[in-house]
């Protein structure tokens, strides 16, 4: 039976309203996964959440092992992945507190462990990655968004940023000129390796700041918790009703 998956990162480290909860660990070829698989039911439906950073939010995105949490999933019987995770904005459109479903990535990430196709090969294997996101899972997003009566923002290039630091100001005049509306730092290698593992996987991304320079000199991490805690009461809505 398959299983919808979640992965939340900042702001979401845990999911609410699940009935019979339980937790599992669950090993891997490629070592231990963030944290525990925490399964149980929405509305229901069977659902299993992996905290990206860490149930105490202690794994920077840079060491978080994206090849362990995947297969995880993978193992559990996953089919889709809502990815959940939290962006600065460079789009007007796209305030904070805003949830958007990117539909194209770029990933400026380096030195991370990004394939499950690099040792013992019997021929060199490369993926499609024309379009990074699952369209029927999107589908199904977009359908939620609009069921709870969000703006549905599902047009936007998601630029993969190495982290931990956030970007400077000319940083971002960089990202906006490669064509780029939100910036984060984990949908890569993330999205890949959903990909070569045959899943469906998409991005619901949280506004949570203006991009470094958008608005003043620096960024206030106390405005970033406020717009994550408002964005992710969103979010809790858009999962309740994909399940449905």
């Amino acid at each position: 039976m398959s299983v919808l998956a979640i992965i939340g990162g900042t702001g979401l480290s845990k999911l609410v309203d699940l009935d019979d909860v339980h937790k599992r660990v669950i090993k891997t070829p490629y070592g231990e996964p963030s944290s525990a698989l925490t399964f149980g039911t929405l509305n229901g439906v069977e659902v299993v959440f992996l905290a990206r950073h860490g149930y105490g939010h202690t794994i920077p995105p840079h060491k978080i092992n994206y090849q362990a949490n995947i297969w995880a999933l993978k193992e559990a019987g996953a089919t889709n992945i809502v990815a959940v995770a939290a962006v600065g904005s460079m789009n007007q459109t796209m305030p904070p507190a805003s949830l958007v479903l990117p539909n194209q990535l770029i990933d400026y990430t380096w030195g991370r462990s990004s394939t499950y196709f690099e040792e013992d090969l019997e021929h060199v294997v490369h993926i499609d990655f024309t379009n990074p996101y699952s369209t029927t899972l999107r589908d199904s997003l977009i359908t939620a968004m609009a069921d709870v009566d969000l703006p549905v923002l599902n047009k936007a290039v998601y630029a993969c940023t190495q982290g931990p630091r956030l970007e400077t100001a000319a940083e971002v005049v960089r990202l906006e000129r490669d064509g780029c509306d939100l910036v984060g730092m984990t949908g890569m290698p993330e999205a890949g390796l959903a990909r070569e593992l045959k899943l469906n996987y998409a991005c619901c991304a949280v506004v949570v700041n203006w991009a470094a320079g958008l608005e003043g000199d620096e960024i206030s991490m106390d405005k970033i918790e406020a717009f994550a805690s408002k964005g992710m009461d969103k979010v809790h809505r858009v999962l309740t009703a994909l399940v449905l």
